[in-house]
């Protein structure tokens, strides 16, 4: 008999238990490169471009941005972390580390002959519960900027040291609140981020109104005006919505339409001058509804990190006023939901409750990592954490300063629940496909030729 051929040449084959292999291999490699950068306590990459330029950052979704992925399976893992951080703004490093740890729980037990379709079945079956035990722990709260401040807060001590954490926060909370509206969603576009390589990082200062990267248009116009009406034309120039929003006023579009209703208000225009570049200041708006960031920093690199912490401060306290509750963060939730899981698998029938065992073990990568990036022992902190979970009942988290459990809600501790929300689906979902691989095909094109 005839044998036949299936694969073409030029295609090369992985199956079975060693695709499973090279796929679990990846995802704990990628995780292992993002594993330091976790939390308020975790480590900076140095990024090096091809021309030099130098990037300092541990905000996951920069180093997933900007780093060379060769394989496959992490480049697919690569990408559904950067939809979490596109969708909700954050959770990128956790996304990365629950998917590599989803894997590795897994491989404990296909690796004593478990079929992966069982623990992926136990997945999605864990997934469920988890959610239901996310709804149960997040806390309703009216937003004001008490809460606010704690959630911008806690987002931003993970992307930059303490003290400009602290800084950075009131800003960011009195920019969302400025451009707020009841029952139109928030534009954060209307949020403006300026740079001026100026003073020190801490100089950062949010300005109600406009900062406008470029000087008077004309040599003999006035460099500061006190008490300034403005004209809004949408002629020949440019024209910028957030001149209306800032000031007040409606654009013309010629001098025939000009009303005093016309004109804009600002306490205060002036230029500024900083070596070759100038800056024009437009403040002391009443209810601005456009404002401005001011960013300065003594060198690039401190801009460019500073730049992308504002945008995930900015979309945590949107995602908060959006959400209208938050859960407890320092690990309090992941802990919670393990203990949970762990219950619930006694009333679940037949082998899928190894795979909700898997998956309960896996979320507690986030606790373990956040107590060993801050200089403790993983498994001792994470034992103190559920002996105190399981004693009060309460969310209790890591407190990083000491290595010792506290109550998450009570320290002014707060995750984005959206983020967490989506977390927990998309991980599951990859972890299960990739679970499912069967085979990796590089596919040539002889057959085609031939």
């Amino acid at each position: 008999m005839a044998a036949i051929k299936i694969a073409n040449p030029g295609a090369e084959v992985t199956r079975s238990q060693a695709a499973l292999a090279v796929n679990i291999c990846a995802a704990r490699g990628l995780q292992d490169v993002l594993r330091p950068s976790l939390g308020p306590k975790g480590a900076l990459k140095m990024l090096v471009s091809g021309a030099g330029d130098i990037k300092l950052t541990k905000d996951g979704n920069v180093l997933l941005h900007e780093m060379q992925i060769q394989h496959p399976t992490a480049s697919i893992i690569a990408k559904v972390a950067a939809a979490q951080d596109h969708i909700t703004g954050d959770g990128t490093t956790s996304n990365v580390l629950i998917i590599g740890e989803l894997l590795k729980q897994a491989d404990l037990y296909i690796s004593e002959g478990l079929h992966p379709r069982i623990i992926a079945e136990g997945f999605d079956v864990a997934k469920m519960k988890a959610l239901e035990v996310l709804d149960e722990t997040k806390v309703q709260k009216e937003m004001k900027r008490e809460i606010l401040l704690d959630v911008a807060r806690t987002s931003l001590r993970t992307k930059v040291h303490t003290e400009l954490a602290d800084i950075l926060t009131e800003a960011v909370v009195d920019s969302v609140l400025a451009i707020r509206r009841p029952g139109i969603p928030i534009d954060l576009f209307m949020v403006e981020i300026v740079e001026m390589r100026h003073k020190s990082e801490t100089d950062t200062q949010l300005v109600r109104g406009l900062v406008l990267d470029h000087g008077a248009r004309h040599p003999r116009m006035k460099k500061q005006v006190q008490d300034a009406y403005i004209l809004i034309c949408n002629v020949s120039l440019e024209y910028e919505k957030t001149l209306t929003l800032a000031c007040g006023g409606l654009a013309v579009n010629s001098l025939e339409d000009l009303s005093e209703e016309c004109l804009g208000h600002a306490g205060l225009v002036f230029e500024y001058a900083l070596g070759e570049e100038k800056f024009t200041f437009i403040e002391d708006c009443v209810n601005p509804l456009s404002v401005t960031l001011l960013v300065k920093g003594p060198n690039k690199q401190t801009l460019i990190q500073i730049k992308d912490a504002l945008r995930d401060g900015l979309r945590a306290v949107k995602n908060a006023i959006e959400d209208g509750c938050v859960v407890p963060g320092a690990g309090a939730v992941e802990v919670a939901i393990a203990e949970a899981l762990v219950n619930y698998k006694h009333r679940v029938q037949g082998r899928a409750r190894l795979g909700i065992q898997a998956f309960a073990d896996a979320l507690l990568i986030i606790p373990k990592v956040l107590a060993q990036n801050s200089g403790y022992d993983l498994q001792e902190t994470l034992i103190k954490i559920q002996t105190k979970h399981a004693e009060s009942k309460e969310l209790v988290g890591i407190d990083l300063n000491t290595g010792e459990p506290m109550v998450a809600a009570e320290a002014g501790i707060w995750d984005n629940y959206c983020v967490k929300k989506h977390l927990l689906h998309s991980c599951t979902v990859i972890a299960t496909n990739i679970l499912l691989v069967d085979e990796i095909m590089r596919a040539g094109m002889s057959s085609l030729r031939d």
